[in-house]
């Protein structure tokens, strides 16, 4: 770790007195750390041009990744000091809008009936590994079908198309006429809509696209175009009229929200405090 040190601050100040005085350390000190790497390494680091540090193109390369290193070391070292001795971290998976919109606003309740178990929060667009302990539970949508898994249904939904007051000017233009915000997760979601409705659009999957609902959301209050989002998303936009619903027709969406844990993590006490405080959002089918 030492040596990583000594040859990041040489990098970013190109100097090794310099680096030596920031480390509180010998400029021989970190010359010997550096010189090391490089053998280690079979590469230069540095290169002295008319009696200049410079970093040699192996050192550049490296210095990206010695950052990445000891950023990890410093946000790990960050997170262990944040804990109690006492306190249990629940490390929670979830995708971006269903955890801004539905998850977040509801966990100060499940902070105050458990303030010794501290959550980790992560967002991803992928899929989430409960089963490699990457998370201890995940929300996510779809079939509730996860392999080794334990998939408890929380609610369905419905989507909606929304947009921006005053956007669709006349209910007489078709909706396939209009600029369709589409959403990466759920590329099918227009053709459904339409197809629901014994309609054919040839533009159903045309229109610019968004890696979350966030950002589809976000689109339409701009007046970019129409969303089609789950409706509990936009309750709060639909309830001070930032957005409307141009077209009455509300799709039942094909999936269903579920929060999931590995099946042997079902017993873990911080897991069951979760599971028995989320029962009490479970809508009944």
């Amino acid at each position: 770790m030492t040596s990583l040190q000594c040859f990041e601050a040489a990098a970013r100040h190109l100097s090794f007195t310099r680096a030596a005085q920031e480390l509180h350390l010998t400029q021989s000190a970190v010359s010997k750390q550096v010189a090391q790497l490089e053998e280690m390494l079979c590469h230069n680091l540095f290169e002295r041009v008319r009696q200049r540090l410079h970093l040699s193109p192996a050192g550049a390369l490296y210095l990206a990744e010695v950052h990445k290193i000891l950023n990890q070391v410093d946000i790990s070292s960050r997170y262990i000091l944040s804990y109690g001795g006492e306190t249990e971290v629940l490390r929670i998976a979830t995708q971006p809008t269903f955890g801004d919109r539905w998850l977040v606003p509801k966990l100060k309740d499940f902070a105050a009936l458990h303030p010794r178990i501290h959550l980790d929060v992560r967002t991803d667009l992928e899929p989430f590994d409960v089963l490699q302990a990457k998370a201890d539970i995940a929300f996510f949508y779809g079939q509730g079908s996860w392999p080794g898994a334990t998939c408890i249904e929380l609610f369905s939904e419905d989507v909606v198309p929304v947009c921006a007051p005053g956007f669709v000017a006349s209910t007489e233009i078709a909706p396939s006429q209009h600029t369709l915000l589409q959403c990466t997760s759920r590329p099918e979601a227009w053709h459904a809509w339409f197809l629901e409705q014994g309609l054919h659009s040839q533009n159903s999957y045309h229109g610019p696209r968004f890696d979350t609902f966030y950002m589809c959301i976000r689109a339409a209050q701009s007046g970019y175009g129409v969303a089609l989002v789950p409706r509990y998303m936009v309750s709060d936009e639909l309830a001070r009229g930032s957005l409307v619903i141009p077209w009455d027709y509300a799709m039942p969406s094909a999936g269903a929200h579920f929060i999931a844990h590995a099946e042997h993590a079902g017993e873990v006490p911080k897991v069951k405090a979760f599971l028995r405080w989320m029962v009490t959002y479970i809508t009944p089918a």
